[in-house]
């Protein structure tokens, strides 16, 4: 935010950099490492900034990129830049910057490439920077810089176009003065004419070199063609363009469909750890020994470009919080996509569920806070927001800590790009779909709201809304059962056997309320998700509760022949949607 705060940005493009939010990996042109959300690049090149370089850019350690060239900021560079101990790339070129080079810029021991050319620096060049030992590309030139000239340990340097170096000419050492090429041979042996016979030899030698280099070129070009043609299905994007400084800010790569084939042993059914309405999910190992989760999405061939695909995954790559999972890169083919993510080692919160020993309460409370937290930054935090529209606890996935994290967002899109905002399918779980989703086909965060609810209940009782009834007292649907317990104020039949009586009664009510709030019958009556984190926080639950109440008693029933929710369970008989809703989304 300093640096924020020290810059004049006339197009606003740091408008959403925003010092309440808790994740500054959302925030444009900024980078972060996928394994630690570390922030490690800044790049604004090209986009007329103006103001000053705050000195509290020191304070961003982990700093590994910081890309300011062909802008408009002025003043000195800040002397803190030296604490960036991990930064490799620094290109503060084409600005206004002023005064003497920082001295502390030799404390930056990884620097391999640093770009300060065409700025309005003076003062003599710091002997200190000889001890950048990493330093491959340097270009200092057409400042007002004085002499002498170190011996750069550069293997590339340019500091052309500063008058006040070797000014009368005679001075020694004037590296780098005259416009050459940038590759210098720093030894005594520089200044040494070469002989004819030397000169002659160089050149055979040349000619040879180019000769090889062009048959090499051609034997690689052959065998790319023999290999497309054996591999025809594998057609990708451009993969030279993910190593652009520009590209790589989204820290979304392109994997190749052979990598993730290596991956997961051809998409073994051993490797197999999930499946459901959106594809199938594989664990692999890449080849530094990453362990990831493969998504081989169904419909891959589906109607839409290739351009409009990248498009919704980057969007997706752009959604970053604790809760959500993180997309790592994508493979796309002439007949694939794929999604690759990091591995969750304690699975989906519904496998969890089901398994021993069981989870405890304050995990489920812990789980239902997080999800929630999740949705809501989808809903209200995320630009453009992203609707869910599959809810559910087998989307719910848990990480080493059994911290909740929200899979599959935005897949639904990703799938229906072909459709307008009223889809053709339905995507999504029965249980779990709320009413006006499933007779319109439309959905909206109040789609995800009413998902949320039956979660809430899920993780109350241990059971999947999918496969309840089955017991002797449970008839219906899940959610006329929990109301007509709550009337009956019986709500420790709903508590998961497993958990016996280690839970907190007053916690279970609030939930419970929570969760009938969540799963109202007309979308407009259910709270954002901003609300729900609240209440389930402890904040404003008594208030809401007692408003739907009193505005369920005045309710007019004369016009009702049956209850809302029986009308959604009379949604839910139908044998053949149960059929078409198993197969859209199953089990992860």
């Amino acid at each position: 935010m300093g640096i924020k705060n020290s810059l004049e940005d006339p197009h606003g493009l740091l408008d959403n950099w925003d010092g309440d939010s808790v994740d500054p990996c959302s925030w444009a042109m900024i980078t972060c490492s996928p394994e630690t959300l570390l922030v490690t690049g800044l790049g604004l090149p090209s986009q007329n900034l103006s103001g000053s370089l705050s000195p509290s850019i020191g304070n961003l350690t982990n700093l590994q990129i910081v890309l300011l060239q062909n802008n408009n900021i002025s003043g000195p560079i800040p002397f803190e830049i030296g604490r960036l101990s991990k930064l490799q790339t620094l290109d503060l070129s084409n600005n206004f910057f002023t005064a003497s080079l920082p001295t502390s810029l030799s404390h930056l021991k990884s620097l391999q490439y640093l770009r300060l050319n065409n700025n309005s620096l003076s003062g003599a060049f710091p002997q200190s920077l000889t001890n950048m030992t990493q330093l491959a590309f340097l270009d200092l030139s057409y400042n007002n810089l004085s002499g002498p000239i170190p011996k750069f340990p550069a293997r590339t340097f340019n500091v052309v176009g500063n008058p006040l170096i070797c000014a009368t000419g005679s001075e020694q050492e004037c590296f780098g003065t005259a416009p050459m090429p940038l590759i210098y041979n720093l030894t005594s042996s520089q200044s040494a004419q070469p002989t004819g016979k030397s000169r002659s030899h160089k050149m055979a030698l040349a000619l040879g070199s180019s000769l090889a280099c062009l048959c090499l070129l051609i034997v690689a070009f052959g065998l790319l063609l023999w290999w497309r043609q054996r591999y025809n299905k594998q057609i990708f994007f451009d993969v030279n363009d993910q190593h652009h400084e520009e590209v790589c800010l989204g820290n979304l790569k392109r994997f190749h469909f052979r990598e993730l084939q290596i991956a997961t042993d051809n998409f073994n059914n051993k490797n197999m750890i999930g499946k459901g309405g959106f594809g199938h999910v594989y664990k692999g190992y890449l080849q530094d020994g990453t362990l990831v989760a493969v998504k081989r999405l169904k419909d891959g061939n589906a109607a839409g470009g290739e351009i409009q695909f990248q498009t919704e995954v980057e969007m997706i790559s752009l959604a970053v919080h604790r809760n959500l999972l993180r997309l790592w890169g994508f493979c796309m083919t002439s007949s694939e996509r794929l999604l690759v993510y990091p591995y969750m080692s304690n699975g989906s919160v519904a496998s969890r569920l089901k398994g021993k020993p069981a989870l405890d309460w304050a995990t489920r409370k812990r789980i239902a806070l997080g999800a929630g937290r999740g949705l809501l930054y989808l809903h209200e935090q995320c630009d453009p927001k992203i609707i869910h529209r599959d809810v559910k606890a087998a989307n719910i996935l848990l990480d080493d800590y059994c911290e909740a994290v929200v899979g599959d967002f935005g897949l639904a899109k990703l799938l229906d790009h072909q459709d307008s905002h009223v889809t053709t399918a339905v995507r999504g779980t029965v249980g779990h779909i709320a009413p006006e989703y499933l007779s319109t086909g439309q959905s909206s965060e109040k789609t995800d709201v009413f998902g949320f609810g039956i979660l809430l209940l899920e993780l109350i009782t241990g059971q999947r809304a999918l496969e309840f009834g089955k017991a002797a007292n449970q008839k219906g649907a899940m959610l006329d059962w929990v109301k007509k317990i709550h009337l009956e104020k019986k709500l420790d039949m709903l508590v998961d056997k497993d958990l016996k009586s280690d839970y907190d009664r007053i916690e279970l009510e609030e939930i419970v309320q929570v969760a009938l709030l969540c799963t109202q019958y007309l979308p407009g009556q259910r709270p954002k998700m901003s609300e729900v984190v609240r209440m389930l926080e402890g904040d404003g639950l008594a208030e809401k509760w007692e408003a739907s109440q009193r505005a369920e008693s005045t309710k007019c029933r004369s016009a009702h022949e049956f209850s809302s929710s029986e009308r959604y369970s009379d949604l839910t008989d139908d044998s053949s949607l149960l059929v078409q809703a198993m197969e859209l989304s199953g089990p992860r």
